[in-house]
Order: structure tokens, then sequence, then C-alpha cells
């Protein structure tokens, strides 16, 4: 695994590795400017309940189910909707379908492959949870470790809610702050170790533990404590414990060794109508490596995607894996926004590096990032062993709002045109990825 090579501040700082590991990361939610007051969203009201029994779905209704979606794939590709796609559905552990569209490069037509790396943004949320979860296991720390025992720089606002704040608030985002604490000042290169020390000037949204907010900054405290319980990098672990084992040949931390790729996504942006237009990737978020900091390929995330499943028991056990995907802090405006979020879900909370839905009836797992330039999506049904992962390199909903169909019709739901892919194209002229409405749920 290709990573990059962080500067010798962070052994020195103790405490700084998540920040440095990488110089950018993936823009997980969008942009909020200096910390406001944000209406709190109790923990576990109205949660979604996790059904933990086993069933299959009907063969031929899966296989109808792919069919349609290689059709709906065929159309987003006639229609250039995004610069380049790779996408696949893991059934019972197994690679059902996979399939790749569109460039990685528009400039040289360099085609997207399996194993072509992209930046995952906040998917890579889940990899921390799990490396975190490993070493929890083995007894480094626990969840309900300090961070001010472990972190002497660690401050908020509120001097008892410092004391409180544990490793599980961190990952769970309820460490009390508003939401989106600094990215925008992330965003505009101030550097995250100066950002975490200055949470203490925060106003603070509840008290520690009582509400969500989603945090980049702070969730990559992680990244310290495992650096300080350990006296390892967070990404060696993650490499060591994760993307050694499961095979994820191409996974990587950091802008440096994404651009070290063999084939590696350029970030688009639209150019005219139905055209687009590569760009450098931006650097900003690598910085907050737990949080946005991972790139993967297809290949890798197919991995990664059965593993979560339950079919690597021997890199991630079961029991580990219930605990990540347990509900914890209620997220009711995860069901507003797009359109199939408001007629599917019923309920909607925060576990540990992953969003946990009521869909359809059905516990669904699911986590989307985004950075400039690069969209993410990953979902699964633990109920049936079946689910989905979609990366591509330009803005527009369209690979999230593919996923709803698939899954709709593979649980026998009324089928929605939730993508528009079955209507008329946009008018000429209207760039592309631009008449899908942007949704940020990361």
């Amino acid at each position: 695994m290709l990573f990059f090579k962080p500067t010798l501040l962070i052994a020195s700082l103790l405490g700084v590795t998540a920040a440095l590991t990488t110089q950018s990361t993936a823009r997980a939610v969008a942009p909020t400017g200096q910390p406001v007051a944000v209406v709190a969203h109790p923990v576990r009201q109205d949660t979604p309940v996790v059904d933990t029994s086993v069933a299959s779905l009907p063969p031929d209704r899966v296989k109808a189910s792919l069919d349609a979606y290689s059709h709906w794939l065929d159309v987003v590709a006639q229609r250039n909707e995004v610069a380049g796609m790779a996408t696949a559905v893991i059934v019972d552990n197994k690679v059902a379908f996979e399939r790749e569209i569109g460039y990685a490069d528009t400039s040289t037509q360099e085609p997207i492959t399996a194993d072509t790396v992209f930046r995952l943004a906040s998917l890579s949320k889940a990899f921390a949870t799990a490396v975190t979860g490993l070493l929890v296991d083995d007894g480094h720390f626990s969840w309900d470790t300090k961070l001010a025992d472990v972190l002497p720089f660690f401050q908020l606002k509120d001097a008892q809610a410092s004391n409180q704040a544990t490793v599980k608030d961190i990952v769970g985002q309820r460490l009390g702050l508003p939401h989106n604490t600094y990215d925008s000042m992330l965003e505009d290169n101030v550097p995250y170790e100066e950002l975490v020390r200055k949470l203490d000037e925060v106003p603070m949204a509840c008290d520690v533990g009582q509400c969500y907010g989603y945090q980049n900054v702070a969730f990559s405290l992680i990244g310290d404590v495992i650096y300080a319980e350990t006296g390892d990098f967070f990404y060696h672990q993650v490499d060591k414990r994760i993307f050694f084992p499961l095979g994820m040949a191409t996974a990587s931390y950091g802008r440096d060794a994404l651009e070290s790729s063999k084939s590696w996504a350029r970030p688009h942006r639209p150019s005219g109508a139905h055209s687009w237009t590569p760009f450098d990737p931006k650097e900003a978020y690598y910085r907050v490596a737990p949080a946005a900091g991972v790139n993967a390929s297809l290949h890798d995330m197919e991995h990664w995607l059965i593993a979560q499943m339950g079919g690597r028991p021997d890199v991630l056990p079961q029991p580990l894996l219930e605990y990540l995907h347990a509900p914890g802090v209620d997220t009711p405006t995860e069901m507003h926004g797009a359109p199939w979020r408001r007629a599917r879900l019923s309920a909607a909370s925060y576990a540990l590096g992953w969003r946990v839905f009521t869909y359809g009836g059905e516990t669904m797992v699911f986590h989307a990032g985004e950075v400039e330039g690069y969209r993410t999506m990953i979902a699964f049904f633990p109920k049936y062993h079946v689910g989905m992962v979609t990366l591509w390199n330009s803005p527009g909903a369209v690979g999230t709002d593919l996923m709803p169909m698939v899954f709709d019709s593979m649980l026998g739901l009324p089928h929605v045109d939730w993508a528009g892919v079955e209507s008329d194209p946009p008018p000429a002229g209207t760039p592309s990825g631009t008449h899908h409405k942007r949704h940020r749920h990361n």
C-alpha cells in the first residue's frame, strides 16, 4: 500500500497524526463557515431498530435488478452524466455485478477500470472506526477512554465537557460541537493542529454525548489517540490491520499516494453542455486523514464491503461489526433532502463511522462522501447480505440516486425513477451533473 511521508512534527506534537498523515482530505460535507448554533438531535430517539435476522432475496429478482442497473448505467454513459464511474454490487459475499463507465481523465480519455483509484472522502471514517475497534479489542484503550487523559492539548469551551468526552463521542459524532466545526477554516488551509487547539473557542451545541454534530476536524482526534496509545501512526495501523489482510492492494492515504497510483481518477468539474474538465485534487481535507483521507479502487472497496457484511471475520469479527453498526445518535434531518430519502426512510441515526437507516422497513447501513470533484457511496442490508458501492469523479448525485432504484427492485418495493434515467434528458446546454439536486449526506 502507498502512503505519503508525514512530517516529523507529528511525533513531536503527540497528537497531530490524523491531520499530518496527508496534505488534504476529502470533503465529506458542505462547508459551513464559522461554527454556529444548531438544533440538537437527541441520542437514540426514534432510531432504527436493527434486525439481526438473516434472509435471502429471490435470485430471479436479484438478476432482474442487476440487469436493470446495467441498463440505467448505459443511459448515464450515453448522457455523459459523470466523467467516470466504478460501481459494484455484492450478494452473499460475492461480486454479483461490476461495471465501469467513463474516464479517469477526460483530457486523455484514460478509461476507468476496477483498479482505478478514487478519493473516498467520508467513506474514510469507517476505516478509522474499524481500526479503533480492533485496537479496543486488543486492550490498547477503550471506547470510554477520556480524551483529556490521553491528549494533553484537548480542551472544549466547557471544562466539564472536556473531562467527559470519550473516544466513542468523537467517532460517534456526538462531541457536542456545532456541525462541521472549522471545516471552512480547514479549507482555507489553516493547519489541523491549530484547529484542534482552538476547539475551546467554540460554543457548545449541547452537552457531550447528547446530540449529533457531524465533524471532520474533531473526528480526526482519533488519529491522535491511536498514536498516543500505541506509539504507531494511525495510517500504519489501518494498513496492517485492514488494507493488507483484506487484499486492498491499491488503497492508500494522502494526495501523494493518490497521484502515485498506476491509475487514478482525476477530479472533474462541468465544462459546458455534457462535458467535463479535469483539475488538480485539492489539499485541505487530506489533512484530516481519519475523517476523509483514504484512496481506494473499486476492487479494494469490494473487499471492504464484503468484510463489513461479515464475510471476513478473520479481519473484522462479527461482534465488532455489530458494535460499529449499532444506532447511536438520532439524525432526523437525514430523512429529508433527496426524494428517495423522504419516501423510503422512516428512521435515521449515526453509529460509528456509519449511518443506519430504516429503509422500506429494513435496516440499511450507509455512508456517502464528497470532496470537490469526487463523490462516493456505500450501502448494504445486513439481513440480506447485499450491498453496493459506487465511486465517481465528478459532481452530481446520480450515483447515489441510482442506489435506491437497485435496492427498491431487489426488495420488491414500488419502482420509482429516482435518478431520472428513464425520463427525457436535460435540455441542451445544461452542464452534466447539474440537473440532479446536490444532496450532501456524508
